[in-house]
């Protein structure tokens, strides 16, 4: 299957990083590199790119899309360890940097990785795929109370108890094996009128097995900080999530990052120390435009927020 993947926000993501064309910049997610394609073509032959993806499709699909391009570096690994990675390379601070959060159209749309409500595939769901976890692991060995909790926080899945109760009951007798069986068990933890009500009530289980199995959530706060620490003075970082527990932590790390003194209110002078490293370049999110929209309907839930090194 070939890796085509509309890149979402570009315009907003390019305007946002207002790149230098001499400039340094680091794509955290490259995917299939579409938003790197276009900073590539904003630099000039001093300027260069650092990409990092943890999926082998990714890395060769980037790499075949940009091979035109001399000024880059592509890198096999979790963005979570760029800053250690960039720094081995002597990279110690860089222009512009670009996190998006989401899955990949490739990723979903292929069954055989396990993703997808939509698609027959054996429960995987893993961005790298030399890792051992994989949702079929998490679906057929995790205890009773941490699916619970994996669907209650990662899902916000009102229906957790109903859903667990159920895939607990189905694995007893036979390993759920595949993203078909795993919605057919989802779906008959629900009534028959909330299932027309809700329509897709597999979505935020399948959310939260895939936070779970990929660790997406594990230390995104930390590496935001560790990323704004690499960026020179006036340099951007711009962060596209796709759901409300991601957008709350970039929201959280950058309203902290860009706050000054945070004594208690009554304190009469500053004893904290605690300086802004960033400013917000908006203060809401902003969000795909209706022409996007019309034309890319996973647009719809990813919000943009970017901020600026002091």
């Amino acid at each position: 299957m070939e890796f085509k993947h509309i890149p979402v926000l570009l315009n907003e993501v390019l305007d946002g990083l207002n790149v230098k064309p001499s400039g340094t910049y680091v794509d955290c997610t490259i995917g299939g590199g579409g938003h790197s394609s276009y900073i590539l073509k904003k630099l000039n032959k001093i300027g260069f790119l650092y990409g990092f993806d943890r999926d082998d499709m990714a890395i060769k699909a980037s790499g075949e899309r940009l091979k035109d391009f001399d000024n880059k570096t592509i890198i096999k690994d979790n963005y979570k360890n760029a800053l250690n990675r960039l720094r081995e390379l002597g990279v110690n601070e860089v222009d512009g940097i670009l996190i998006d959060l989401g899955v990949s159209s490739p990723q979903i749309d292929l069954g055989e990785r396990g993703f997808s409500i939509l698609h027959e595939g054996r429960l995987d769901m893993r961005m790298d795929r030399e890792q051992s976890l994989d949702a079929y692991k998490v679906v057929n060995n995790y205890p009773r109370e941490k699916l619970l909790k994996i669907l209650y926080e990662y899902g916000e899945e009102n229906n957790a108890r109903r859903i667990v109760d159920r895939i607990i009951e189905e694995r007893s007798k036979k390993p759920i094996e595949t993203t078909t069986e795993l919605k057919s068990v989802i779906e008959s933890a629900f009534p028959k009128k909330l299932l027309y009500a809700r329509g897709n009530v597999s979505q935020q289980t399948f959310q939260a097995i895939r936070i779970e199995v990929n660790g997406e959530l594990d230390g995104l706060d930390t590496c935001i900080k560790q990323l704004v620490s690499l960026l020179k003075p006036q340099g951007r970082i711009a962060i596209i999530s796709f759901h409300s527990l991601e957008d709350r932590i970039v929201k959280k790390v950058f309203k902290e990052l860009s706050t000054g003194c945070i004594c208690p209110p009554k304190t009469p002078v500053c004893i904290c120390g605690h300086k802004a490293s960033i400013k917000l370049c908006n203060n809401k999110p902003i969000t795909a435009s209706n022409e996007e929209l019309s034309e890319n309907s996973r647009s719809s839930s990813a919000k943009l927020r970017v901020a600026e090194k002091l």
